[in-house]
């Protein structure tokens, strides 16, 4: 029997499609977007860092992200000269890249594990980040969901999804690296960010968004009850003139607008008790994707913590799999 607690019944969301329409100059925008940010860089610096893991190997990595801008990371990886596939994973909503040692899991599997710091982030839970974004924004809601709502060119997801793309381009450049063996990851904001990678940068060829935020934008500013959806609920709630605006700057960075363009393998998961991420905007996403293999772990009676350790361990066997790991 099914189960559902906040949202549509699990076989209606297994149905759900909404109308999302993509911006006429969808990929122009991305195209340039990246290419900017390609122009901009300088090389990235990766140097092994002391900590106290003695059995990985931890490097300190800041390479450029959209505008050039410094973005912060770690590369963790078994202490050996194999190339290896790697994994980059993407942190959620307010978390930043934590502390040296944090995330030792993709590492102890055997993967190359790159942990992205998110620029302006970091304060909220987690050891911490150290990227700032250095650009301004207009009249905001406290957050990041409202920083440049404007103007899809001077939202603050515009900027992120640019570092997450750029990472992987510079990851496939490493020696280390087998460059045809790179996933992408993450949970909530991750997950959104790790789909929406998928659609923009070559090279992914798996993603698993694990109860994926930032989809199907017009059902989640509407019926989500808790924040960070509620950001822009609160911010159009006051700039009563700017809804057009609003949602169509949403439309570049909507992750399940973002999905058509997804072509690689794709693990998800969803929590049908999620009010932080309601499970009818991950099924949208789910359900508009490019990919030909896909699938979608649900747990009924789990909220927007998703699966936890058990989820993982289905991510290992499901990546090992594609990869050749078993």
């Amino acid at each position: 029997m099914a189960v559902t607690f906040t949202d549509m019944p699990l076989e209606q969301m297994r149905d759900y499609r909404p109308d999302l329409s993509a911006p006429d100059d969808l990929d122009d925008f991305w195209t340039g977007t990246l290419a900017e940010a390609r122009a901009a860089a300088a090389p990235e610096r990766r140097e092994r860092v002391p900590a106290p893991v003695r059995m990985l190997r931890l490097d300190d990595l800041e390479f450029s992200g959209f505008g050039g801008d410094r973005v912060r990371g770690w590369v963790i990886r078994p202490d050996d000269d194999e190339v290896r596939p790697a994994i980059v994973e993407y942190i959620g909503y307010g978390g930043g890249r934590g502390l040296p040692g944090e995330k030792l899991n993709w590492a102890s599997a055997g993967y190359v594990h790159v942990v992205m710091d998110t620029r302006g982030q970091g304060s909220v839970w987690g050891g911490g980040g150290g990227t700032d974004d250095p650009h301004g924004t207009g009249a905001s809601v406290p957050g990041f969901m409202t920083r440049g709502i404007l103007d899809p060119r001077e939202y603050y997801y515009r900027r992120l999804y640019t570092d997450a793309a750029r990472l992987v381009e510079v990851v496939a450049g490493w020696d280390d690296v087998d460059a045809a063996r790179i996933a992408v990851t993450g949970g909530s904001q991750g997950g959104g960010v790790s789909l929406a990678t998928a659609a923009l940068a070559p090279g992914v060829a798996a993603v698993m968004p694990d109860v994926p935020f930032l989809c199907d934008f017009p059902r989640s500013i509407t019926v989500t009850p808790l924040a960070p959806f509620t950001e822009i609920t609160r911010y159009l709630a006051t700039h009563r003139e700017a809804v057009s605006a609003v949602l169509r700057t949403l439309s570049y960075v909507d992750a399940a607008v973002l999905a058509p363009r997804v072509t690689a393998p794709a693990l998800f998961s969803v929590g049908l008790m999620d009010d932080v991420v309601m499970p009818s905007t991950v099924f949208a996403a789910f359900n508009r994707l490019g990919s030909r293999e896909k699938a979608i772990e649900v747990y009924p009676f789990n909220g927007h913590e998703g699966g936890q350790p058990q989820h993982w361990h289905r991510q290992v066997a499901w990546l090992d799999d594609r990869f050749g790991m078993a």
